[in-house]
């Protein structure tokens, strides 16, 4: 305990080490969807096709199989609107023509990392998915205290759902190796950017800090 002004105790917190009840924790998968298998999204940014391959994707499976067989919720967040022709989409998504109809199959997850029959998958139509949907209103009913992100791009939505849950009061992991961006580098710099909001850990770091009790 520290002493702040005259007559207060306040607590003194230190360091991002504490491990994880699996009842309070949640992954949090953002935007592992169809759209970014798109052949054009992958002819356009190579590095991003081959991490995705390679890397990210493998380690996803790996978080979401072994989060989910030590209890921890597994929520997902897709773009997609929840129009047809996109007219909810946020004034950023318009400027950046960025459409995924309500239904599309470029909207589905991922098959390798798909949802179970009841986890739960939020469609948002802007970057930061604590905005555009009522994920912070499902996490605090759920009782989740920690959460464990992954997921495309590292750094945009990936980057905005660390900030804004860190914000809100979420002690919140960056699964790293379970991210990637359209280039090594812009993966890299987005870790160094918001690694102050975060605890940035492998797959097989997060899981081994996860207490089943």
């Amino acid at each position: 305990m520290t002493t702040g002004r005259p007559g207060s105790t306040l607590a003194r917190y230190e360091g991002r080490d504490r491990k994880l009840v699996a009842a309070a924790t949640a992954i949090l998968v953002v935007d592992a969807q169809n759209a970014e298998l798109e052949a054009e999204v992958l002819e356009k940014h190579p590095e991003f096709a081959t991490a995705v391959r390679e890397r990210a994707l493998p380690a996803m499976k790996r978080l979401v199989d072994g989060g989910r067989s030590r209890g921890v919720e597994i929520v997902y967040t897709v773009i997609e609107a929840l129009t047809r022709d996109g007219r909810d989409r946020s004034l950023d998504h318009k400027l950046s023509n960025i459409l995924v109809p309500r239904g599309s199959r470029l909207a589905r997850v991922i098959d390798d990392v798909a949802p179970a029959d009841d986890d739960i998958v939020l469609p948002k139509t802007s970057s930061g998915v604590f905005n555009s949907t009522n994920l912070d209103y499902v996490l605090r009913n759920l009782r989740i205290e920690n959460v464990i992100v992954a997921g495309f791009v590292t750094d945009q939505c990936v980057d905005m759902a660390i900030r804004d849950g860190a914000d809100r009061g979420y002690y919140m992991v960056c699964a790293e190796d379970a991210c990637a961006a359209y280039s090594g580098d812009r993966h890299a710099t987005a870790l160094r950017a918001f690694g102050g909001y975060c605890r940035v850990q492998t797959v097989d770091e997060v899981l081994g800090d996860i207490l089943q009790r």
